[in-house]
């Protein structure tokens, strides 16, 4: 996952006591370019799809997973999947257990997935659902079905709204963002950020006083790469998405995204 070493790894879990996200921060602290696995939710096989309702006004994105390629691809599993979101966004639901007492015909989401399973033989479950409200949301769904995302603004009038609504949704696709902006990130997050940078800034031999200054530049360089108002451009890079928003519109901005994938 990490991309490290697996004599690294080892380290890195021992000197944690076996805590995962403990072992990949000692990774990050030792100077390790360890690969990004931000998603909180794990799948290795299943389909993603998103939508939003007629009027845009609502959107949802669902996750159902499952062991192997194969049954991924079923007919049957897909239009499972495809009618649990019409479930969701016709409920208007923000989670997934939301969807498990519904009925799809007779029988509930969950009876109804306990069915497949059967058939199946592999386990498989409802593994996210992610919905957003707002004046105007926008679906992605990359091929494959093993990627989507939705993306909310907050006025649904706009120079080019259309076109932009599906470019902002690509790039939360394509650059996979943690936050909307600067000061939407969790603030665990940023002091975690800080604490590596320190420490990478420390194993590099950096006088001491400098680690903090080392470290903010560090945080900044994290801000631009991972908010997503601040990320470049997939198709100019010469221009943040927040610049390149506020060209078309210097009043609309970016409410919500949520972005599911298989294998995250």
């Amino acid at each position: 996952m990490t991309g490290a070493g697996m004599m690294d790894c080892k380290k890195a879990l021992q000197e944690s006591n076996g805590d995962f996200d403990q072992a990949i921060d000692y990774l990050r602290k030792k100077g390790q370019k360890v690969a990004s696995k931000r998603a909180d939710r794990e799948a290795n096989e299943g389909y993603v799809v998103a939508k939003t309702t007629d009027d845009k006004g609502f959107g949802a994105v669902v996750l159902v997973s499952c062991e192997t390629d194969f049954v991924g691809k079923n007919e049957e599993f897909i239009q499972f999947t495809e009618d649990l979101l019409d479930l969701g966004i016709q409920n208007k639901l923000k989670e997934a257990s939301a969807l498990l007492p519904l009925k799809i015909g007779t029988l509930t989401v969950e009876e109804k997935l306990n069915e497949l399973l059967g058939k199946t033989g592999e386990k498989m479950q409802v593994a996210a659902f992610e919905s957003i409200e707002a004046p105007i949301v926008f679906a992605y769904n990359h091929h494959g079905n093993r990627l989507a995302t939705i993306v909310g603004f907050n006025k649904k009038e706009g120079n080019h709204i259309g076109e932009l609504g599906r470019e902002i949704t690509m790039q939360v696709a394509a650059m996979n963002p943690v936050a909307v902006d600067k000061g939407d990130v969790d603030q665990t997050v940023i002091d975690r950020e800080i604490e590596i940078g320190k420490e990478q800034a420390r194993q590099e031999g950096k006088p001491e006083e400098l680690l903090e200054k080392i470290a903010m530049g560090k945080l900044n360089k994290f801000f631009k790469e991972n908010t997503l108002m601040n990320q470049e451009f997939i198709k100019d890079n010469k221009k943040s998405v927040g610049q390149y928003i506020s060209e078309h519109d210097k009043e609309l901005k970016v409410v919500a995204f949520k972005r599911l994938q298989l294998g995250e």
